[in-house]
């Protein structure tokens, strides 16, 4: 069985779009937004609504000195080659959570292989997410909807962070994210007026359904909604947002923490006394500090007794990573919404391998090499970061303070990012001029970004942080030393 380096995609609808559907042009927008919206720039593909209206797919443009996988452009180039319009797709509401999603159906086998109306007419009211009918699982497209009865979503935060976690070269995974705008009153008549008519009257949708209430709204009237940039295409003829594949499983309270002392501040500081999060706090050497996260740390019981040591080092330093990422991004929704795939891992020779694991025994052709089963982290729900009204729930709570064990890498690429920004390099203005941000969120990024260096670098300077995250160099070897790292110029 071959290593899986990244999760593979498995959007199987992926496939060249016909000529006669799809035109293809390059985009490179070089002036700055006026307002958070869908000027974003990169490689562009449109498509043709039986409205008439034009509708967009963009892959946006690279950031500089990320690190991509061919795995990235593949799924982004497949979300851009879904004709939302032609019968292989069917577009469903999500009647689940609290955003109003749309769930995007590859139909084109199976069932009900080109039959879209017949899907949406038949399974859509069913309000979760099926597979069985599909050729696979859903992919989702999210839109910004913000109004006191709803929950905060703003697209543009998925975009940034897929790029930024490609920047950082992540362990956490980030799925890809392409921006899609969709024909309004399609949309409409396909997804939000059957999202508000199927919510209503449920006591358990109904934060989903004022959302989808909230959407129809707007839908029939963009000047109902406001700012009508954050959902609207510029002529107000259709709506955008973002596609992508979630693929992950939600972790338990071991990850996500105990949540009981309320939303916000409390649950924030609960994920705190997580074990992986009470090992990252604690001023010791490594394999110490592991030991004092479970001793002390909550629900350290779930932590697999197979691959304790492994598992914590891989969830210390995505959680470093997480804390960064929601820090710069000002995200107030990330306690109980991440997620971790599984994986085997096991050594051939002096060669470290992994593939997806579907169960809890290993496959006949690794089991031999007694791999070890661990779980590895997802984050696909960004939509509650970024905007000026959210809550920075990671730095009202002081997290980043409080960590005394970082990664190397990690560190270098933030005092990096910090540095182009304070002198308008390329990388300012990449983000300043990519993922159609308004100045107010293109400052507040700089600013986090400029304050959780200056954090990282005093705990640095003071002697606090030991950079010693390296969970698959621990695999390889059993042990790994703190590198030393220049505070100032790493």
């Amino acid at each position: 069985m071959p290593d899986d380096s990244i999760p593979r995609p498995s959007c199987r609808s992926a496939r060249p779009a016909r000529a006669s559907a799809v035109a293809f042009v390059i985009a490179l927008a070089a002036a700055q937004p006026a307002a958070g919206s869908a000027n974003v720039a990169g490689e562009t593909f449109t498509f043709k609504s039986p409205g008439g209206v034009e509708e967009r797919c963009v892959v946006l443009a690279r950031m500089p000195g990320a690190a991509y996988r061919d795995a990235d452009l593949r799924e982004e180039k497949a979300f851009c080659a879904i004709d939302l319009h032609g019968r292989s797709h069917a577009m469903c509401p999500k009647l689940f959570s609290t955003s109003p999603g749309t769930l995007v159906y590859d139909v084109s086998s199976g069932p009900y292989g080109g039959n879209a109306a017949g899907f949406e007419r038949d399974i859509c009211a069913r309000g979760h997410a099926v597979a069985k009918e599909a050729v696979d699982e859903p992919i989702s497209f999210k839109m910004s909807v913000n109004t006191p009865e709803t929950s905060a979503t703003f697209a543009n935060a998925s975009l940034i962070y897929y790029h930024f976690a490609r920047y950082f070269d992540t362990t956490v995974h980030v799925p890809p994210a392409v921006l899609r705008s969709v024909d309004r009153l399609a949309h409409l008549a396909r997804v939000a007026g059957p999202g508000e008519a199927l919510s209503a009257g449920r006591p358990g949708l109904k934060q989903n359904h004022a959302a989808w209430q909230a959407l129809a709204r707007a839908e029939r009237d963009p000047k109902s909604y406001s700012p009508a940039d954050e959902l609207f295409t510029a002529d107000r003829r259709a709506v955008y947002g973002v596609l992508l594949h979630p693929r992950g499983r939600r972790y338990g309270e071991e990850i996500n923490g105990s949540r009981q002392s309320g939303w916000g501040d409390g649950q924030s500081r609960d994920f705190q006394q997580t074990a992986p999060f009470v090992a990252l706090a604690a001023d010791a050497p490594l394999a110490e500090a592991m030991r004092e996260g479970l001793a002390r740390g909550y629900m350290s019981s779930a932590v697999p007794a197979g691959a304790r040591t492994e598992q914590m080092a891989f969830w210390m330093q995505e959680i470093t990573e997480i804390t960064l990422l929601d820090f710069i991004f000002s995200q107030q929704d990330r306690i109980g919404n991440i997620d971790y795939l599984p994986y085997w891992y096991w050594l051939e020779g002096s060669e470290l391998r992994r593939a997806p694991a579907t169960g809890s025994h290993p496959p006949e052709e690794v089991a031999r090499f007694a791999p070890k089963l661990i779980k590895r982290t997802e984050l696909s729900d960004n939509d509650a970061g970024v905007r000026p009204t959210y809550l920075n729930y990671t730095q009202r709570t002081g997290m980043l303070e409080r960590l005394r064990h970082y990664a190397a890498g990690t560190y270098r690429r933030l005092i990096a990012l910090d540095r182009d920004f304070g002198e308008r390099g390329p990388l300012h203005e990449y983000v300043r001029s990519t993922f159609g941000l308004t100045d107010a969120e293109f400052a507040r990024v700089v600013g986090n970004t400029r304050h959780a260096a200056a954090i990282l670098r005093d705990s640095c300077r003071a002697g606090r942080l030991r950079f010693d995250l390296e969970p698959e160099a621990l695999l390889l070897a059993g042990s790994v030393a703190a590198r030393q790292v220049d505070c100032d110029n790493p």
